[in-house]
């Protein structure tokens, strides 16, 4: 027996070879096939991916151009006088229906040597007309002092339109006078609501060297708005929240005011009742009309 190897049959090694292109073809369809699910893959997570990447990021460019809100302002005009004789002209019957309001609070009880001014005792207000908080104080201030004496050039103007409360509507003590038999007022507007380009607003009235002894002594936190009361009662910040007066102008809040229900007439007329109270304790219940009435006699103070 020979020792080689016998050449297989020719039709048999066409077979194999056959055999073998078949499966590497197969082979190559199956490295496609994968090839082709990975990319399939890729793009399905990509996209959504791409997509985020994109909203993201034109969110980021939007926000760094964006502008913090300018704070705007204007100076106080004089109060038109219907709106004068409408808040001093609310019936009795009015204020006596709202009584205590609500979301009224108490004034503070101190003790100092007493504070008068021609004789009378002296109610002092120091606050600034882009403040919202005294923006919603001095409407319950006027209309409680217009039941003890008469004002004269009140002015209108608006809180801060970037601060809380923004643009609440309101009156200004600035340029005004007061008259009244068993009273005296200051009122002091620190500033307009016109901002001065460093961060503040610009200078108006001077509070007296005597009015800020007074504020450190008691306001140990220069809030605003700060009222003292003869040396007996004092506010700091505002009696209520100036909520009730969002949206509505001066002669809006003054004809809201003549209706016992509304939120504004609570508020304002309640707080107004309160300090009214405070004032008749000053007075000695004078004048009596307003002293011995139930919206002041209805109220509680500390004592």
């Amino acid at each position: 027996m020979s020792n080689k190897s016998r050449k297989a049959p020719e039709g048999k090694a066409r077979s194999a070879s056959q055999v073998a292109a078949r499966e590497h073809a197969r082979q190559l369809r199956e490295a496609g096939l994968r090839r082709d699910r990975r990319r399939r893959m890729l793009l399905t997570i990509g996209a959504p991916v791409l997509v985020i990447v994109l909203v993201v990021g034109a969110f980021l460019v939007i926000k760094a151009n964006q502008k913090p809100p300018v704070a705007t302002g204007a100076p106080s005009v004089p109060a038109a006088g219907a709106l004068e004789n409408s808040i001093k002209s609310i019936p009795a019957a009015t204020f006596d229906t709202v009584g205590k309001g609500t979301g009224v609070s108490p004034p503070t009880l101190i003790k100092g040597d007493a504070l008068t001014a021609d004789g009378k005792p002296r109610v002092l207000y120091i606050g600034a007309e882009y403040c919202p908080y005294c923006a919603a104080e001095r409407w319950a201030m006027v209309t409680a002092l217009s039941r003890f004496g008469t004002f004269a050039h009140l002015g209108v103007t608006s809180s801060s339109s970037t601060d809380v409360y923004p643009s609440t509507a309101t009156l200004s003590f600035h340029g005004s006078t007061y008259t009244s038999n068993v009273l005296s007022f200051t009122g002091v507007e620190q500033t307009t609501n016109i901002p001065d380009g460093s961060g503040n607003y610009t200078a108006l009235d001077t509070v007296a060297p005597a009015d800020g002894a007074l504020l450190t002594k008691y306001d140990t936190q220069q809030s605003i708005p700060f009222v003292d009361f003869g040396n007996r009662y004092m506010i700091v910040g505002s009696s209520y929240l100036p909520d009730s007066l969002k949206g509505l102008t001066q002669s809006q809040i003054a004809a809201e005011m003549l209706k016992p229900d509304s939120a504004v007439a609570k508020n304002v007329l309640g707080a107004a009742n309160m300090i009214s109270a405070v004032l008749c304790r000053l007075t000695n219940g004078q004048p009596a009309a307003v002293c011995t009435s139930t919206a002041v006699t209805s109220q509680t103070l500390p004592s």
